[in-house]
């Protein structure tokens, strides 16, 4: 053990030393590539106010930290917002870790809890999460209505055991795993609802991180204090998990059949995406100090995996990032889907601008090469918080190595928020975070819903051992908004399809995607901000069928029900 935790300790000094030298040439090669230095703006109006107590969630994330050093305790955990109960408003559940160790007779492990809106964006705790209080070392989580029976049904990644929860139509839930068939025994991270083969129900994708067990744990140091390993110490990526929906409320997974065993990685992030406007659905991973996968899907289960050959591999200096959160939107407005994905202190965002055949790093000329590197981010979200029209960018973050520098939590820092201006680029919003009150904590899972249903998109935060945060947005002199709720026939939201509409002069696409930032689920209702416009033209769902139907206009100030069939069919 003791010539182990040399060799490892040796290995994660020459990694620092490599990485050193890394970052100096991106330090000096941003610095004569950015254009433009981001400023603060000068606003003293904060944009979000912390309630989560006051709102009635109560949670405290625990890693269960004992004194040695695992290296799951260092990464989770991931928070949903869905409408589980089925009354028109997002509840909220957050996932929980607890501890790796055999408890002692009559200790009960922690559990995942489940927050009920009472329809203000107030919210009452239900016990024993309804049923999903799963009592795993939580990761992540995945909403969809997999059964396609008109209510959300919840995925839990752990490490160990995955959960499928399926939801009996008033946000009551019953465990399903082992009849489903998707209780993968790795360490799932990051998951998505997806209909693959256009079949009209969801499939099921995870990425999985690395092969781990507390027998084959690692020993690191910095200057000689423990710290957690990093993952190349392992050697031991792991194979990420697709399962097929068989139709009949199970699952078949198809991971090698498809030839994921292809690409390994130390996988964190997932979002989905037509990133090559071909018509079918493709799924992009972050990864963890490996090249990020892009899976292109060419139909029937058939995938080439092209994150090289389009330019979302690594960033512009050939470097594997620390890939943790991702985030997809169309920042420019061009009808394609560009990618944030976030990584370590020292290390910049990778903003990756979608060409149409390609990506192109656009890092520096978004304004992020220089700003982005100070912290270690993980939750991260483009989201419309003004509703000016716009993508603003919130990430959260939280070191993973100690640091004296902000609070007695040595791995705590702030979270930033940047605005999104009229020339493409991002200016961070002062205070810091967007809270008048500074927020400290070491911050994980970051989800997105406008939980009061004001017109104001909130965030959900969950804290490594610290309580969770939920921002109410109180953006002052918010734009105007409208929000859609976009449904197939079947009744379940229609997870991929891309909204278009006319505001103003502008066309603008928003898609339909509840997966994104990290270990997390969004709000699928899609979001328009429309500044001071006062309706919404020429508004168009290109369906995952590959139809589109037109729409027409809307007033602002409404939630607006858009159901497959119901609008006037767009000749191809």
């Amino acid at each position: 053990m003791a010539t182990t935790a040399v060799r490892n300790q040796l290995s994660s000094a020459h990694q620092s030393v490599h990485l050193g030298l890394t970052t100096l040439l991106t330090l000096v090669l941003a610095a004569c590539s950015e254009q433009t230095t981001v400023t603060v703006d000068g606003s003293s109006d904060a944009w979000f106010s912390e309630e989560a107590v006051i709102r009635g969630i109560t949670f405290q994330h625990q890693t269960g930290f004992t004194g040695r050093h695992l290296l799951p305790e260092i990464v989770g955990s991931g928070a949903a917002l869905a409408d589980f109960d089925g009354d028109g408003d997002l509840d909220a559940y957050l996932v929980q870790s607890g501890s790796l160790y055999d408890l002692e007779p009559g200790v009960e492990r922690l559990a995942n809890r489940l927050y009920i809106n009472r329809g203000d964006g107030f919210f009452e705790e239900a016990e024993n999460a309804n049923g999903a209080g799963d009592q795993g070392y939580g990761m992540g989580v995945a909403v969809g209505d997999y059964d396609n029976d008109g209510d959300v049904d919840l995925f839990v990644t752990n490490v160990g055991p995955n959960v499928l929860y399926r939801n009996d139509g008033h946000g009551n839930f019953e465990d399903v795993s082992i009849q489903a068939g998707v209780g993968d025994p790795g360490w799932g991270t990051a998951a998505a609802f997806v209909d693959l083969d256009g079949d009209r129900d969801l499939d099921l994708f995870h990425a999985n991180y690395i092969n781990w067990s507390e027998v084959t744990e690692l020993q690191c140091f910095i200057s000689g204090v423990p710290t957690y390993c990093p993952p190349q110490n392992y050697q031991s990526a792991a194979v990420d998990r697709l399962f097929r929906n068989n139709g009949d409320g199970s699952f078949t997974d198809i991971s090698l059949e498809v030839g994921l065993n292809r690409a390994f990685g130390n996988g964190f992030g997932v979002v989905t995406g037509d990133f090559d406007r071909d018509g079918n659905i493709d799924i992009f991973v972050a990864n963890d100090m490996m090249v990020n996968q892009l899976w292109l899907n060419r139909g029937s289960f058939q995938f080439d995996e092209e994150a090289m050959l389009r330019g979302v591999a690594v960033d512009e200096y050939g470097v594997a990032k620390a890939g943790m959160g991702v985030a997809s939107g169309d920042i420019d407005d061009d009808g394609d889907v560009d990618l944030l994905v976030v990584n370590l202190q020292g290390q910049t965002d990778s903003f990756f601008r979608n060409e149409g055949d390609y990506f192109v790093d656009a890092t520096s000329a978004l304004g992020l090469a220089s700003s982005s590197r100070r912290y270690t981010r993980w939750g991260v979200t483009l989201t419309d918080f003004d509703n000016d029209g716009r993508l603003d960018l919130y990430e959260a973050n939280g070191r993973v190595d100690p640091s004296t520098a902000y609070t007695n939590d040595l791995r705590a820092e702030p979270n930033v928020l940047f605005r999104g201006t009229a020339n493409g680029k991002f200016v961070e919003i002062d205070p810091k975070g967007g809270t008048k009150q500074a927020l400290i904590h070491s911050s994980r899972g970051t989800a997105v819903g406008d939980v009061d249903n004001d017109g104001g998109l909130d965030l959900l935060v969950v804290n490594r051992d610290g309580p969770a945060y939920l921002l109410m947005n109180r953006v002052p002199k918010r734009g105007n908004w409208i929000r859609f709720k976009v449904l197939l026939r079947e009744g379940r939201d229609a997870y991929g399809a891309l909204v278009t509409a006319i505001v103003g002069a502008n066309k603008i696409n928003r898609r339909v995607q509840p997966e994104g930032s990290y270990l997390d689920s969004n709000d699928p209702r899609v979001h328009f901000g429309l500044n001071n416009q006062l309706r919404i033209r020429d508004v168009e769902v290109l369906w995952p069928s590959g139809e589109t139907e037109v729409f027409g206009e809307f007033e602002a100030g409404h939630t607006v029900q858009l159901r497959e069939g119901e609008g006037h069919a767009l000749r191809q």
